[in-house]
């Protein structure tokens, strides 16, 4: 089994959330990547199973979306925005600098486990581009002199002080 029986039982939980245990899908994939790190062939099996689907959508689910991974990832993901409004106020070269700085391309892993890069498109913070998405936390307006300062603090902290919020709504928030 990919998921633990704490984990089948929180996505059975949500089903009485939704008029449709489909609808679930998102939630139930948040689920697998907190447990393991990432989205295992098997737990899309087993969340298709729970959701009465087939795995194939809840690959093509898993796959649409940047905030899943269907392969490990460092324990911190940065995902820089490319979109035209990043791009404009200077996001491929950051995303240079960080491939340069962590010695890695985009959609690799520093050998220590430590970071992963990828570049997406669209973080929803077209205002405040350059901006990056670390894990849950929004960096935005960036210079290669902040990124240094939030890649520094995640080394020593693990949490930087620049962060612009989380975003991400916690699963039990909703009624």
């Amino acid at each position: 089994m990919a998921l633990s029986e704490a984990g089948i039982g929180r996505i059975r939980e949500l089903f009485s959330r939704y008029p449709d245990k489909r609808s679930a899908m998102l939630a139930a994939l948040r689920i697998a990547q907190e447990e393991q790190g990432y989205v295992t062939e098997e737990a899309m099996g087993e969340i298709a199973v729970l959701l009465e689907q087939t795995p194939v959508q809840v690959y093509e689910t898993a796959t649409f979306y940047t905030m899943f991974s269907l392969q490990p990832v460092g324990k911190h993901v940065i995902q820089v925005c490319r979109t035209l409004s990043c791009a404009l106020v200077g996001a491929d070269g950051l995303v240079r600098y960080l491939e340069q700085t962590l010695g890695i391309k985009a959609g690799e892993t520093t050998p220590d486990g430590l970071f992963s890069l990828k570049t997406v498109e669209c973080l929803a913070a077209c205002g405040a581009g350059p901006m990056m998405q670390i894990n849950d936390d929004y960096y935005e307006y960036l210079t290669r002199e902040k990124i240094d300062r939030i890649l520094a603090d995640l080394k020593r902290d693990g949490r930087s002080s620049l962060a612009t919020g989380p975003f991400v709504i916690p699963l039990g928030a909703c009624p």
